[in-house]
């Protein structure tokens, strides 16, 4: 493994929603392949970090996201989301509670927002929310490099771990990676990113409850989540496409996913991965036939044709549990 490549020198830099990372260091083929073998190391210093400290902070996170923290065990690691009061998808978050705080990791831009949110609604709860961003710079880490005492824990594809490295530390051991080799795994995996495979109008059942407890008491947009569990059939569904390899260009985030000429859906991150070739994940109208061929759309407006995997059922709610991998 190469010690200490990467930290500054990358050879293409990423764009778009991970602009200011490494988008690969000239082979991301060889780099993905790195992330599977438990070797590669992606530095996303671009993301954002948060420090809740004080006695109430997991009561104040319980009682405002999706997920259940009371009784959070030290050392356990979480998923969850801040809803709007109609349900609607407004924050992400990942993270860790030491035993005397929860150290949160958002997507980039989102951690000035959300910490705000917090400060608002904590009211006199005994809680602080600093954002550390420039303290801290998250990694994804292969099951083999070495991290020492740091805080990590496990991010569910690849056996991979999301890392909290202090900035001023240099590197551990590892083989450079970059932000495409991490992002045609996640994808493949089919894990959705909040902001980038998602939209203002995107709910939780859409994605296959991610984040979401649905064993837990009222929080904002509960009411939303429950309802639509409890009759089923979101009006959208996280899909998983297989695009033509034979096109050279990706589809663009955010652009319209077409069925005989007509909008169904709405295009999320895409990525070219080692084995699949080229597969992205958009969110599609429930009663899109999930054996359609769709297109997806280009910043040129080039179309793409596509195969749909299912990981959202049509049909999910109470009865049938979401199929994501």
């Amino acid at each position: 493994m190469d010690s200490q490549a990467g930290r500054s020198g990358s050879l293409v830099d990423a764009a778009g929603f991970d602009e200011g990372a490494t988008w690969h260091f000239g082979n991301p083929v060889a780099e993905q392949r790195a992330l599977l073998a438990g070797t590669g190391l992606v530095q996303r210093g671009h993301l954002g970090v948060l420090k809740i400290s004080g006695a109430d902070r997991l009561a104040l996170l319980h009682s405002l996201t999706t997920q259940y923290f009371e009784g959070l065990a030290p050392g356990a690691a979480v998923q969850s989301l801040v809803l709007s009061p109609q349900g609607h998808i407004e924050h992400g978050l990942t993270g860790i509670d030491d035993g005397e705080a929860f150290w949160a990791v958002t997507e980039p831009g989102a951690a000035e927002g959300l910490a705000s949110f917090l400060t608002r609604m904590r009211f006199m709860m005994r809680v602080e929310v600093e954002e550390v961003t420039d303290q801290f710079e998250v990694l994804w880490a292969g099951a083999k490099v070495d991290l020492g005492e740091a805080m990590a824990w496990p991010v569910g594809f690849a056996n991979g771990r999301e890392v909290l490295w202090p900035r001023e530390r240099d590197l551990p051991a590892h083989t450079p990676s970059g932000t495409w080799a991490l992002e045609a795994l996640r994808i493949e995996a089919g894990i959705p990113r909040i902001g980038l495979d998602t939209d203002h109008k995107t709910i939780p059942n859409e994605i296959g409850l991610w984040g979401t407890h649905l064993d837990k008491g009222c929080y904002r947009g509960q009411e939303t989540v429950a309802r639509v569990h409890n009759l089923g059939r979101p009006p959208r569904r996280l899909t998983r496409l297989l695009l033509d390899g034979s096109v050279d260009a990706l589809p663009q985030v955010g652009g319209e996913v077409l069925l005989n000429g007509r909008a169904v859906g709405v295009m999320g991150s895409s990525a070219r991965h080692h084995e699949d070739g080229p597969i992205g994940l958009a969110l599609l109208k429930r009663g899109t036939d999930v054996a359609a061929v769709v297109m997806a759309t280009c910043e040129d407006d080039t179309e793409v044709a596509a195969s749909q995997e299912v990981l959202v059922d049509p049909e999910v709610g109470l009865h049938i549990r979401p199929n994501l991998r």
